[in-house]
């Protein structure tokens, strides 16, 4: 068992292509990593799924967003301009998670507030260690706030 939380870790993934949205879902799987995953297409179904809006009336507040930039209705860099000015939603940690590999990205994103960078290995396995890394990271070693109590 990875995490060692009594609860499960609510992620929310920002993630307008299918396929990858899949392979973030196996990667997470295959890590062993005791996670819900909540999955959006867009910046704008992201903030309305953080904000209980409409049909995400009853969601949970994710312990951590995985955030692609390039997505349609409103990217990566709108999405987290908005959350990080939100005082209700500005402390949850921001985990870019793009096919980006650009200095100018990697910069924005530090910015404008994510937590960390990460570029999708093309490669299955590679992407799989990554995810492994990245929970054992912020899933282990890292004391998020619990979010139940904010």
């Amino acid at each position: 068992m990875m995490t060692e939380r009594n609860h499960m870790i609510e992620i929310l993934l920002l993630e307008d292509e299918p396929a990858d949205a899949y392979l973030v879902k196996m990667a997470l799987r295959e890590s062993k990593i005791k996670a819900n995953l909540n999955h959006v297409i867009d910046g704008r179904a992201g903030l309305d799924f953080l904000q209980k809006i409409d049909q995400y009336a009853d969601s949970p507040r994710p312990d951590l967003i995985f955030l692609d930039l390039n997505m349609p209705r409103m990217n990566g860099y709108e999405f987290l301009t908005e959350i990080k000015k939100n005082p209700k939603l500005y402390d949850i940690p921001v985990i870019v998670l793009t096919t980006s590999d650009a200095e100018a990205d990697v910069i924005r994103s530090y910015k404008l507030g994510a937590s960390s960078y990460i570029s999708k290995p093309v490669d299955m396995s590679k992407f799989v260690d990554a995810i492994r890394q990245l929970g054992e990271y912020w899933f282990t070693l890292v004391r998020l706030p619990s979010g139940r109590n904010l």
